[in-house]
């Protein structure tokens, strides 16, 4: 599944093909949506913006449109001219420039919303702050550690729960809790000042840093990538920090990987 830097990596992507262009097309499968293509034709989409998985792509006429890919849901790119091939997925939006095209297919959580009033979605209620999110800092991150809703959780369960921060997943959980040198049995409330800070720093270095090497996280990938997992996957090899051996187990239902020497 997607985690957070994949999710902004893509968002990217139809940034680059749309951002600041009149909108020529407008298109919606929902007949609920439909009336809203006309008051979005000649409009300019001037945001797309990433909550956890939703995203949010936001228009010059103060409107927002809210979609949530699920588990089929994906957005594609096309150019002015190319031939635009569907497949079997069923096409959801269509929001074309003179030059461009974004189109969605497959998902079923799609909505306009007054950008004012957006982020009263439910969805959007229920998660945390987003973990790309720029103004989010690592104090802030602190503070909801120490929350009284986090403070006694595991931390292998609540780096996964959305309402912690949108965005963290698996690879990001593990890479996290080694950076910090903490197991996912660990609560916040184990914890010292400085244990503390450093997990809080680790949530937003980690995802950051994944998102700015372009996704670059595969120990399989060229001698010029700038970053590698740590332990994400390594089961059975040496820990680059420590040198004993990277283990894998398995944590809320999903694989997990650590050091059984430095996390403790």
């Amino acid at each position: 599944m997607p985690e957070g830097p994949e999710i902004r990596r893509a968002a990217d992507q139809l940034e680059r093909a749309v951002l600041g262009k009149p909108l020529t097309d407008v298109w919606f499968a929902f007949p609920t949506l439909q009336p809203y293509q006309t008051q979005l034709t000649g409009e300019k989409v001037k945001a797309i913006e990433t909550r956890g998985k939703a995203l949010l792509t936001h228009f010059t006429n103060h409107l927002t449109l809210y979609t949530h890919n699920q588990l089929y849901g994906v957005w594609r790119v096309f150019n002015s001219g190319d031939e635009i091939n569907h497949g079997k997925r069923s096409l959801r939006v269509k929001l074309a420039t003179a030059d461009s095209a974004i189109l969605l297919y497959s998902a079923s959580e799609i909505e306009i919303w007054p950008t004012d009033d957006v982020y009263q979605h439910p969805f959007l209620q229920r998660i945390g702050p987003d973990v790309l999110d720029e103004k989010l800092t690592v104090e802030q991150v602190r503070e909801r550690l120490v929350s009284t809703r986090f403070y006694r959780r595991q931390l292998g369960g609540m780096l996964l729960d959305q309402a912690f921060l949108a965005g963290l997943g698996n690879y990001l959980r593990a890479e996290i809790l080694w950076l910090a040198k903490l197991l996912p049995s660990h609560k916040p409330a184990d914890l010292d000042d400085a244990q503390l800070d450093l997990l809080a720093a680790a949530c937003l270095s980690i995802a950051r840093h994944s998102y700015a090497m372009r996704g670059t996280m595969d120990e399989n990938v060229h001698h010029g990538a700038m970053f590698r997992f740590k332990v994400f996957a390594r089961a059975g090899k040496r820990c680059e920090r420590c040198g004993e051996k990277i283990v894998k187990t398995s944590v809320s239902s999903r694989p997990f990987f650590y050091c059984a020497g430095c996390q403790h």
